[in-house]
């Protein structure tokens, strides 16, 4: 049987196609478009009908490739930015409305047990997923979790709150994020310190393609990067020396995230500090394989 599934996001909308054979998931393609969801989050916690109608834009065409991919399943799941919203059941309805599907919201703990499964290869290990809204840690083994929790901080979030123009406005930005990673941890005392972290997200990408120096399309590249802490600083401090148009003509950078690339990498290295984490490894697959994995009771994806 062929399934997909879309996830809306806060920074863009991402569908993945897989044919299921028993408990083995085959991975048959991937798309992603950029629609910033969160940016159209105003004050009153209200999304634009802009923002609305960009992304459910995006989940329309996502659908159509799915059906091209055969998909005779299609399940659709929104995270921080939607479940944030003051509106986001009347966003729900727009997408059942368009799609004929319903939008399942994610809470913070339910998007964290997504990223663990679809991230990890099992074993005693930590992941790390950096979103435009939020940020969810987790810990465990194999399938089961030992430890998670979700932050109000994202690379988006971060980049509204936070002007970054040079190396000098790093520091403060690591300890805003910080300081709401340290109030989160406060209420998980016991909350498990394994020695293998993986790190999920467009953040971790971006990191991986500038420290391989290829082509940010070229993902297939990305997966099992390691990267250590004084690498992620280096790239920090060099990224915000640049302006965006900068940026914007490095190859290993995704244009979508030159803006917020920075403040994601703030986030990480705000996580590497509290957690004293010296390396930690790239994944490629993250909430949405591990919706899959979930959902169709997967052992693993024969990729991976």
């Amino acid at each position: 049987m062929k399934a997909a599934v879309i996830g809306i996001g806060s920074n863009s909308v991402r569908m993945l196609a897989a044919d299921i054979q028993g408990d083995v998931g085959h991975r048959l393609g991937r798309f992603r478009a950029a629609t910033r969801l969160f940016a159209g989050l105003d004050e009153h916690r209200m999304l634009s009908e802009e923002a609305m109608e960009r992304t459910c834009s995006a989940v329309m065409t996502q659908a159509g490739q799915a059906r091209k991919l055969g998909a005779e399943e299609l399940s659709i799941f929104a995270t921080s930015a939607t479940r944030d919203a003051a509106n986001g059941a009347a966003f729900a309805d727009m997408i059942r409305e368009r799609t004929g599907c319903e939008l399942q919201i994610c809470s913070g703990d339910e998007e964290a047990e997504l990223s663990f499964l679809g991230a990890t290869d099992g074993g005693d290990c930590g992941v790390i997923d950096i979103g435009g809204g939020s940020t969810e840690v987790i810990a465990g083994e194999g399938s089961r979790m030992q430890g998670s929790f979700s932050c109000q901080m994202g690379a988006v979030r971060l980049f509204r709150l936070i002007d970054i123009h040079s190396r000098a406005d790093i520091p403060t930005a690591i300890d805003a994020a910080r300081g709401v990673l340290r109030d989160r941890l406060a209420l998980y005392p016991d909350f498990p310190h394994p020695s293998r972290w993986w790190g999920t997200g467009g953040t971790f990408t971006a990191l991986a393609a500038l420290a391989r120096d290829v082509p940010w399309e070229e993902r297939a590249n990305m997966h099992g990067t390691m990267l250590s802490r004084a690498r992620v600083r280096t790239e920090a401090e060099f990224l915000s020396e640049l302006s965006v148009q900068e940026r914007l003509r490095l190859p290993s950078l995704q244009p979508g995230r030159a803006d917020i690339v920075v403040h994601g990498i703030c986030i990480l290295l705000a996580c590497m500090e509290e957690l004293e984490i010296e390396r930690l490894t790239v994944s490629e697959y993250g909430n949405l394989d591990g919706f899959l994995r979930k959902r169709y009771r997967l052992a693993r994806f024969s990729s991976l």
